[in-house]
Order: structure tokens, then sequence, then C-alpha cells
């Protein structure tokens, strides 16, 4: 039997209705959800279930605060328990959301007098894209990190002079390899705050290579994907 709800409201302050699920990639996808009375800070993350499935999962904020819906970028790991069951979601399907979660945000007074790195691996661009949309006048660069150009996610929303996107799988980013090697030559000027997210071993190198470069600890800002 199936239930029938009004369209795009919060339902029991935690249930949403998907508005649309956004094929990015064979493997990657974007859930929209109506924004409703949702907060949140770009940065931030949520805790995302199916409703009536006893698991979730946490995925970080891919909209931007001002943005009419609330959207998560997710990646389907074939062998996984909860990514599949989320790609299958349909219009209309309900999921609850918790939260938002975390610390993991540009701190405003700073906007005006530095510059901003983001360095991220994979899906880990996600809290990028919102503070990005969020704050449309940082003095900001892109580095990401993926195998193949096809999952440099949602591109063109970024200006061409400010996205470096490293591929390892094949030679069409602007860099052949891992951002860490791109990471390792680059110069950056003394006032950049750094802000890192993706899997550990990419973090962990990243900061490495930072500290080297002279860069204090509280420049440096990290999300980790385990």
């Amino acid at each position: 039997m199936t239930m029938e709800f009004k369209p795009d409201i919060q339902l029991d302050e935690t249930f949403y209705k998907v508005q649309e699920v956004r094929k990015l990639t064979e493997e990657a996808f974007s859930i929209r959800l109506p924004r409703s009375r949702f907060k949140y800070h770009a940065g931030q993350h949520v805790s995302l279930g199916i409703h009536g499935d006893y698991q979730s999962r946490e995925y970080s904020i891919y909209s931007g605060e001002n943005d009419e819906c609330l959207e998560v970028l997710v990646k389907e790991v074939k062998d996984g328990y909860f990514s599949p069951k989320l790609s299958k979601l349909k219009v209309g399907d309900l999921v609850e959301v918790s939260g938002p979660f975390g610390k993991f945000r540009i701190d405003e007074k700073k906007i005006a007098d530095h510059k901003f790195v983001f360095i991220a691996s994979g899906t880990g661009i996600a809290p990028f894209r919102s503070m990005v949309r969020t704050h449309p006048q940082l003095d900001y660069t892109l580095i990401h990190g993926v195998r193949y150009g096809s999952e440099a996610y949602d591109k063109q929303e970024y200006a061409a002079d400010r996205h470096i996107l490293c591929t390892s799988g094949d030679r069409s980013g602007q860099v052949h390899g891992r951002l860490t090697t791109y990471l390792a030559d680059a110069t950056f000027e003394k006032n950049t705050q750094f802000y890192l997210c993706g899997n550990s071993n990419m973090i962990f190198d990243a900061i490495e290579i930072l500290k080297n470069k002279g860069f204090d600890r509280d420049q440096i800002h990290c999300e980790v994907y385990f």
C-alpha cells in the first residue's frame, strides 16, 4: 500500500521527500531534498537514513547555505549495504535527515584578507562546493584529485582558473598524477587557509607537505573520509 504525503514538506521534523536523484557518473549521484526549515553552515554534514531501514550514513552537504534544496553527494559502493539503496531512491521516497553536524567551516572573518585552498579527493569535494556557492566572494583555489576526468563533479560551476583537476587514471586533468604530487611542487602565499577533505591517506600526506612548506597547523583544517 502506498501512503500519500503533501509534497515538499518536512515530516515529523526529520523526514523529507526526495525531489531528485541526479546522476553524475556511473557510480556517483546527488540526492536533492526540500530545504524546508533545515539550517546549516557550508562544510557541515548530515546523517542520512532511508525510511524503514535501520542504518544510516554521514554525508557532507553539497548545496550552499542559500540554495532552495538540501543536497548531498554520494558515491555508490557496489558491495556496500547502504549506498546502493540510496542509488535506487525515487522521487517521493522518504529519507530521514539528522544534523547538521561538524565544525568544518569557513571563518568568515578571514574572507576579506585571506586566500583559501580547498584540497579534495573524490567525493570530498562536497563541502567545498557548498562553501563556494555560499561565499561567492572567496579568493579560492580548488585542487581535486580523482582517477578519471569524468569524476570532476559539477566542474562547470567553478571558474576555470580556480579549479585544478589531478587525474591519476587518465590524462584529462590539468595534472596527470596524484594531487599530493602537485601539492608538493606548488607554491602558496603565507596568508592561505587550507581545507582538506577526503580519504585519510591523502589528508595525512597533504598535512606533511604543507607543514614542510612552513604552514602552521592552525592554517590547516581537515575533514577525514575513512
